[in-house]
């Protein structure tokens, strides 16, 4: 399944995406319910990319202060794509949330749209293009696709990338047995 929302998908529309992408989030967070409490077995598993990442972690948060525990062991892996979402705001949902250990994170410091991102936000990292170790901190998994990218942006590396694909594979298999 495949959730997306109102976007204008322009480089000079960055502002008017993230307000389109914090609007939805009621939606989507309707949608992972559904999704979470049907009574179909085994466990819902999230990719989100870019500013969908901050869009998704707004809405497993809801989730999560709602369900609790039962919205952890029906939500299986949850993988962020370069990771368009300030780090600090993504750190305090992460320890909000409480453990982290099913959560992957790709990154890539040479990401060229993210580091615009940055400055646009005032010079703030994003997560997608933070260190490795800062993240791990935090108990989500870290790969670092910096070496992986051969394009000008490198910001569509969980796509463009086979390695890359692979990782988000072998994240949601390492998660979907339920007590995983």
């Amino acid at each position: 399944m495949v959730f997306a929302w109102p976007s204008k998908s322009g480089l000079f529309d960055y502002v008017y995406d993230r307000e389109s992408a914090m609007w939805s989030r009621d939606a989507l967070e309707g949608v992972l319910e559904t999704v979470m409490v049907s009574q179909t077995n085994g466990r819902v598993h999230v990719v989100a990319h870019s500013m969908g990442t901050m869009l998704t972690l707004e809405a497993l948060r809801q989730l999560n202060a709602r369900y609790g525990e039962a919205a952890a062991e029906r939500i299986g892996a949850a993988v962020f794509a370069s990771p368009d979402i300030d780090i600090d705001v993504f750190s305090s949902s992460i320890e909000r949330m409480g453990p982290a250990r099913r959560i992957t994170v790709i990154t890539a410091t040479n990401d060229r749209a993210l580091e615009l991102s940055s400055k646009l936000a005032g010079g703030i990292r994003r997560v997608g293009a933070a260190e490795k170790a800062q993240l791990e901190r935090l108990g989500v998994r870290v790969i670092d696709a910096s070496q992986q990218g051969w394009g000008l942006i490198n910001h569509d590396l969980f796509l463009s990338n086979p390695d890359v694909r692979q990782v988000v594979r072998r994240a949601i298999d390492s998660r979907t047995a339920l007590g995983a």
